[in-house]
């Protein structure tokens, strides 16, 4: 399992890290080149959709396929959730016909209800434990 840690760069900012080298910037949505948390999310959510699909659609389409996730959701600042996420798989099936459509689509949903760590999580809650570290 990797190691992930967010490290502080400035006001609201972060930089997330991996132990394999990948970096990404966090911050509010006032600074320019950053993701906000919610947005992370978000994006998360859609990159499991997409790898949670990209077998069975490769096998039918091909490895180069091209496919896009989009996902959205507005917080309720209210209560600081997000009470719905809509994500659109776009794909391009228009080389098969509507009964092949229908059965691919059937196995892409399946597989990303069965696969999908991040939406399963969401779709079933989670405890988080925190733990404060004080130094000193």
């Amino acid at each position: 399992m990797a190691e992930l840690w967010v490290e502080r760069t400035g006001t609201r900012r972060y930089t997330g890290k991996s132990d394999r080298g990948a970096e990404v910037l966090i911050g509010s949505e006032d600074v320019p080149g950053v993701f906000t948390p919610g947005e992370l999310l978000k994006i998360a959510l859609a990159a499991c959709t997409g790898m949670s699909s990209d077998r069975p659609l490769a096998r039918r389409l091909g490895e180069n396929y091209d496919a896009t996730v989009r996902v959205s959701g507005t917080a309720d600042r209210e209560n600081e959730v997000y009470p719905r996420l809509e994500e659109i798989l776009e794909v391009d099936l228009s080389e098969l016909d509507a009964e092949a459509q229908e059965r691919l689509l059937t196995v892409v949903t399946k597989a990303v209800d069965k696969v999908c760590t991040v939406g399963r999580t969401l779709k079933a809650g989670t405890e988080i434990d925190l733990t404060v570290a004080v130094d000193g």
